[in-house]
């Protein structure tokens, strides 16, 4: 089930969130290659490709082997944006997302993220001023809305279609909900009945059961996995091969997960340093590491571990502990 933004046709639909912290490049190259229709870069404020930083930031986000390269943009001023987005363009990216969902209070009190949901005009000044900028295609995350009295992404999603964006993604709730109570997927058919571009519904969407509800609910044209696919990379690819085929793979396991788990420790280490790429990747051993009996111990292990060696024999011996005893997860 493939879909098309712009004249860029992606090979499934079903694509991995842009979430700060936890898709970094590493992350990503796994979930693309485990079969994510499209993944999507970190938030990337676009103060921060114009302060003489952009090579560095662009650098952190692209990967050759990963097509194409969407790269997610935040802001609240339309000439910083439309900037931002021809430097990312210059930059190799294929597709511009604009962040306009994101409920973070230090996203927001500056205005920008969900925030420009209260603000349709500025909204709409920014998707234009992107639009305009750049010759790649445009789309736009959103959520519902800011709160239950202002459940404004119908008119937002025309206005963008309107000034041409072309793909939207929402998120089923509030920015006031954050991530609490259950994603509204009924609400994101609203969206799909505004448009005629594709609508991507978001939130909630763990597992195979869980996207064909969240796409018979909506109507969308294909699903973004979030904080559902943290230590599951393949999550994403796996939800397509089931929409196309009707049959879930087997998640990985034993040698094969401690291998990705190795794969995507020397990965944050490579773009990161051996220092920084340490601290960075603790998080992401302790997402691997959840639904195993030891992981509490594990998860202490890395934390306290400071030679890179070392963690690494913690991970190979964990797993490999884990498989030779039967203390694998559930997929």
């Amino acid at each position: 089930m493939s879909l098309r933004i712009g004249p860029i046709k992606l090979r499934n639909s079903v694509f991995l969130a842009p979430m700060a912290g936890i898709t970094d490049l590493p992350f990503r190259q796994l979930a693309h290659d485990f079969g994510a229709g499209l993944v999507v870069s970190e938030m990337v404020a676009t103060r921060e490709l114009l302060t003489g930083r952009a090579e560095t930031a662009l650098r952190a986000e692209s990967s050759d082997s990963i097509t194409p390269f969407a790269i997610q943009l935040a802001g609240r001023e339309p000439e910083w944006m439309a900037e931002g987005a021809r430097v990312a363009e210059a930059g190799g990216a294929d597709i511009i997302d604009i962040n306009m969902g994101c409920p973070a209070k230090k996203v927001t009190s500056g205005y920008s993220g969900s925030a420009l949901m209260k603000d349709l005009d500025l909204a709409a000044a920014n998707i234009d001023a992107v639009v305009k900028a750049v010759k790649v295609p445009v789309s736009l995350k959103m959520r519902l809305g800011w709160d239950d009295d202002l459940l404004n992404a119908p008119q937002l999603a025309r206005r963008a279609e309107e000034l041409g964006v072309q793909m939207i993604t929402v998120h089923g709730r509030t920015r006031c909900q954050f991530y609490k109570g259950k994603a509204n997927w009924s609400g994101v058919a609203e969206v799909v009945d505004a448009v005629s571009v594709p609508v991507i519904v978001n939130g909630d969407i763990t597992n195979a059961d869980s996207a064909a509800a969240a796409l018979k609910s909506s109507g969308a044209a294909g699903v973004m996995v979030g904080r559902g696919a943290r230590g599951r990379p393949w999550v994403p690819g796996h939800i397509a091969q089931y929409l196309e085929s009707g049959q879930m793979p087997e998640a990985p396991s034993g040698n094969q997960l401690k291998e990705i788990v190795l794969q995507n420790y020397q990965g944050i280490l490579d773009i990161y340093g051996d220092e920084l790429g340490l601290r960075i990747a603790r998080k992401h051993l302790g997402w691997y590491a959840e639904g195993f009996v030891d992981a509490a111990w594990f998860w202490s292990k890395v934390c306290r571990e400071t030679d890179i060696a070392k963690v690494i024999g913690v991970i190979e011996n964990f797993f490999d502990e884990s498989f030779e005893h039967g203390k694998e997860r559930a997929a």
